[in-house]
């Protein structure tokens, strides 16, 4: 695993694009994403005003759902839900009131590398927009997996 650059979170055009999966949500149209795509809804730390973010589900398990925070703990939603972590999360139709947990490095290992299992070609795109090239090993995908903040939102 090689670090070649770290991006920095989308501006301008790139970051409208980025961000129109919230207006499906918002035209109730949130089932077409599937469950791999979760709307996040929580609190701007200095704001205090409500925000969204679409993130992509990388577990889920009867113990909450798991995101990974692709720009690193410098993402506004990142910073936002360990400041304020009662927050609730919105996948296809169905809303739920979650607490977000920061996870350790280790736990974030082990979620990246059967992340990459399920879904090869999407790990490997989520590690060179992060920034990381992979030789596509599980030493490689555990490696990423302990740079990357990874979050659990846990069932309230």
């Amino acid at each position: 695993m090689e670090i070649v650059k770290r991006p920095a979170p989308p501006t301008g055009l790139r970051r409208r694009l980025w961000r129109l999966p919230i207006l499906l949500y918002r035209l109730c149209l949130g089932a077409l994403l599937g469950g791999r795509v979760m709307l996040l809804n929580h609190v701007g730390r200095v704001s205090g005003l409500r925000r969204q973010a679409v993130i992509e589900v990388v577990e889920h398990d009867e113990n909450g759902y798991v995101a990974a925070s692709g720009f690193g703990v410098k993402a506004d939603w990142y910073r936002n839900v360990t400041a304020s972590p009662e927050v609730t999360i919105q996948v296809g139709g169905r809303v739920h009131p979650v607490t977000a947990v920061p996870l350790p490095a280790e736990a974030g290992s082990a979620i990246m590398a059967r992340y990459a299992s399920r879904h090869p070609a999407a790990a490997r795109r989520l590690c060179r927009l992060m920034g990381y090239a992979v030789d596509e090993s599980q030493e490689d995908y555990h490696e990423v997996g302990k740079r990357i903040p990874f979050v659990r939102f846990v069932p309230r």
